[in-house]
């Protein structure tokens, strides 16, 4: 084997993995911005939530000297 077929063998695998990366890279972030964008409501519907709550009274704490 000379030293261009083992420069050629090196270069074509690195070649692969550099393209596995790009195209797994690609992958996840279009899933991200598949769930990104499924996530979000559609604009122009309005949610409106009302909700009535109610404060419980406050203690007191009464304290008594006798003299």
């Amino acid at each position: 084997m000379s030293r261009l077929e083992r420069r050629r063998r090196k270069s074509s695998n690195r070649r692969r993995v550099l393209w596995a990366l790009v195209l797994v890279l690609v992958f996840a972030v279009g899933i991200a911005l598949g769930e990104a964008l499924q996530d979000n409501p559609r604009p122009g519907k309005t949610t409106t939530q009302s909700r009535t709550f109610t404060l419980q009274p406050e203690s007191q704490t009464v304290t008594v000297t006798t003299p």
